[in-house]
């Protein structure tokens, strides 16, 4: 333990699984107290359980306002302040313009842009009251460049991206002390990632030719690990990157590179 976010707090949504999980683990053993949310009550507690105390779990669901507030009110009366909030939650829904419902369509943007815009503005009210802090989106380099088949969730990532820049300027010129910045991981090894390679499988019934499709788009041919991303989320935590807001962060093998 280096301890690069020793005594800071921390909350950080769709934590029982994935990259949230990930980053939970990491910015917990660099020193942060994390408080786990989720809307999956089970699989929340159990992570939150693998860390052990002081690290707790509360029950979330992203796109309800009145649980945001609960959650921040119980993190800042537990701990005393929040210092850094991760938005991990995410879903994406497979489908192209001519495809795609406007229920999926709908469900992306309450979930990836409108959680993700309650969660920062409920977290800079108690941030701004104890000199600030550090707010990090994840995106996805579906925010940066266009998928055929993903037109709801290019929307909705692209939506984090501007709305972090936003969010960054806001609190600068506010004198809040809040920086916040947005990640982009391409094809990342999670449990959403490989849902989306079963559906774009059930053409042809081929799970492994899609992940092989995957792992060539990505210059490095690889899909990413959860713990490139934490390495990441724990940099944009920490005060070594006290100079960063408003930036935007590939994390994507060199996909956009090219």
């Amino acid at each position: 333990m280096t301890g690069r976010v020793h005594g800071k707090i921390a909350l950080i949504t769709g934590a029982a699984s994935g990259i949230g999980k990930a980053c939970a683990t990491h910015l917990a053993r660099e020193g942060a107290t994390i408080v786990l949310t989720d809307r999956n009550g089970g699989a929340g507690a159990a992570a939150a359980a693998e860390l052990g105390l002081p690290h707790t779990f509360i029950e979330l669901d992203v796109t309800d306002e009145a649980g945001w507030v609960r959650a921040v009110d119980e993190t800042v009366a537990a701990h005393g302040r929040l210092d850094i909030l991760v938005n991990s939650a995410g879903i994406g829904v497979l489908g192209d313009v001519e495809r795609a419902t406007v229920d999926d369509f709908r469900r992306m943007y309450a979930v990836n842009v409108e959680g993700l815009f309650i969660g920062c503005r409920t977290a800079i009210a108690a941030m701004k009251k104890t000199g600030g802090g550090s707010i990090i989106n994840l995106s996805s380099v579906a925010g940066l460049i266009g998928v055929p088949d993903l037109a709801g969730y290019c929307a909705s990532k692209g939506a984090v991206r501007l709305l972090s820049k936003s969010i960054a300027l806001h609190c600068a010129r506010a004198g809040y002390g809040i920086r916040c910045n947005s990640v982009h991981p391409s094809f990342i090894d999670t449990p959403m990632v490989e849902a989306m390679a079963h559906g774009m499988a059930q053409a042809t019934g081929d799970l492994a030719k899609v992940r092989t499709q995957l792992e060539k788009a990505v210059p490095l041919r690889r899909l990413g690990h959860v713990d490139d991303v934490s390495n990441l989320i724990v940099y944009l935590a920490s005060d070594e990157s006290r100079f960063m807001t408003g930036a935007e962060l590939s994390l994507d093998g060199g996909l956009t590179a090219q």
